[in-house]
């Protein structure tokens, strides 16, 4: 009924339509998004209970840690990829760089897990980085040989990944996946590591992979973006017409502004019909890294903040109203949202203020127990009419009694 309601010009096909797909999901909270400057590393329960989370939201891996940074990290590595054996879907995997003591760190954690954790070795890859470091092509492709060769032998599955793919040359980028291919690489990874890709250069790039690297081969490609432009989401989103995993943080928490957010995507993915799951866990993922992480939740952030399905405006609040009354939480939830607050399990709020109309009054008095008389309704809409601001449940009570 509601879809018959809602002309959706997402759809419309007069234009060209992004091809977007249901791919794998990999969440890079734990790594990746602990590299943030205002980050605080969470303990490691919290960590647990992220794992369980991000299965329960059908997430199908997570990187648990970089086993070269320390002897901490190390030993929460093997602790939690431990705790993935309880999981149903969710697998760990780790990053390292592609030198020989962050390969015998990943080794060694993988065997004290006792657990094939899926092994993710990086180099930079574009001009501009090998120039800072004085790198030399040929040194790079025999770190990536070294590197993927003995993480094959030791039994891991390897992603190899690229920094930087998003400002690399095609050549340069060719030859380093050849190597780690033919070295035994599972997968490749292509980052926007400095969030300097549109959706056009995301769909060119791993259109130039899957054609003219990948080929055809049992080889399956990732998308690991950035957000410095703003554009983390829709990158992810165009990556899944090609990729075949996309890489995310809870909250887009990660280097510099952060990395694509894991919850905005999935939001997405559901509105679009592309996948259909339980999203509730959501509400709980996102509090437990805003809490544990330090990086309060803005009002504003789209699906999860506070004010995302709360409104005090006379017209939007009337049409919300009317929808409710009808007894259709569907209709309430769409006449003026573009995302379903029962998605989330959350509701529309209907609140009180210098922008309200009656019917927020009348109806925040219905809702908490008052008649709405004349003289009440006439007290409160005064005192909101008055305000710079949404009244408290507190000050409206105290009007209303």
């Amino acid at each position: 009924m509601i879809d018959q309601l809602v002309y959706d010009w997402n759809r419309d096909g007069r234009a060209a339509r992004a091809d977007y797909r249901a791919v794998e999901l990999d969440d890079e909270t734990l790594r990746d998004g602990l590299q943030g400057p205002s980050v605080r590393n969470p303990p490691l329960e919290t960590k647990k209970r992220l794992l369980h989370l991000m299965d329960a939201l059908g997430i199908d891996s997570a990187d648990i840690g970089l086993p070269g940074a320390s002897g901490r990290a190390r030993d929460e590595i093997v602790a939690l990829a431990k705790e993935t054996l309880g999981l149903r879907t969710l697998r760990p995997n780790q990053a390292l760089r592609t030198h020989p003591q962050d390969v015998r760190a990943a080794i060694e954690v993988a065997q004290a897990a006792g657990v094939a954790i899926e092994s993710c070795a990086f180099i930079g890859s574009s001009p501009i980085r090998r120039f800072a470091e004085d790198w030399s092509l040929d040194t790079m492709l025999r770190n990536v040989e070294e590197s993927v060769t003995a993480l094959v032998k030791a039994g891991l599955p390897v992603m190899f990944v690229t920094e930087d793919t998003t400002r690399a040359d095609p050549e340069t980028l060719a030859k380093l996946y050849e190597t780690a291919i033919g070295c035994g690489a599972a997968r490749i990874c292509a980052s926007d590591t400095v969030g300097f890709a549109t959706p056009e250069g995301v769909r060119n790039l791993l259109a130039f992979l899957r054609g003219e690297v990948i080929r055809g081969r049992a080889v399956k490609l990732d998308y690991h973006g950035h957000n410095d432009r703003g554009l983390g989401t829709i990158n992810a989103l165009a990556a899944t017409a090609v990729a075949d995993r996309v890489h995310g943080c809870a909250l887009g928490i990660g280097e510099r502004v952060g990395n694509t957010s894991m919850d905005q995507l999935l939001v997405n993915l559901r509105i679009w019909g592309l996948i259909d799951r339980d999203l509730t866990p959501l509400v709980e993922y996102v509090e437990l890294v805003s809490k544990h992480c330090g990086i309060a939740i803005p009002p504003n952030y789209p699906a999860l903040g506070a004010d995302a399905f709360r409104t005090g405006t006379g017209v939007h609040a009337a049409a919300v109203i009317k929808a409710l009354r009808k007894g259709d939480r569907a209709l309430a939830d769409r006449v003026y949202s573009g995302v379903p607050a029962s998605v989330l399990g959350r509701e529309q709020r209907i609140e009180v203020g210098p922008m309200s109309g009656e019917s927020n009054v009348v109806f925040w008095l219905e809702h908490h127990g008052y008649e709405p008389t004349k003289e009440r309704i006439a007290r409160v809409f005064e005192a909101a009419k008055q305000s710079d601001r949404l009244l408290s449940d507190d000050e409206l009570d105290a009007l209303a009694r």
